[in-house]
């Protein structure tokens, strides 16, 4: 659970600091003969600040619960 909870703080610590992540997305492919022609296209995600912020609260709620409970 402890592990579960950092990622979460991880993740939108990450989210508020760079607002998004941008990925590859090869859209066409096409083989004439000894040629090869690839497009490729970069395409941006933007994650909002609610999110962000929900996910470090969560996180941190998670990470609060995780201590609290005695093994036994």
């Amino acid at each position: 659970m402890k592990a579960a909870g950092m990622v979460l703080v991880v993740l939108g610590i990450l989210a508020l600091v760079y607002g998004g992540f941008s990925y590859t997305k090869e859209t066409h492919d096409a083989d004439l003969g000894p040629l090869k022609v690839q497009v490729k296209d970069q395409e941006r995600v933007n994650v909002p600040v609610w999110a962000g912020v929900a996910a470090i609260v969560g996180g941190a709620l998670v990470l609060l619960g995780a201590g609290s409970k005695s093994v036994g």
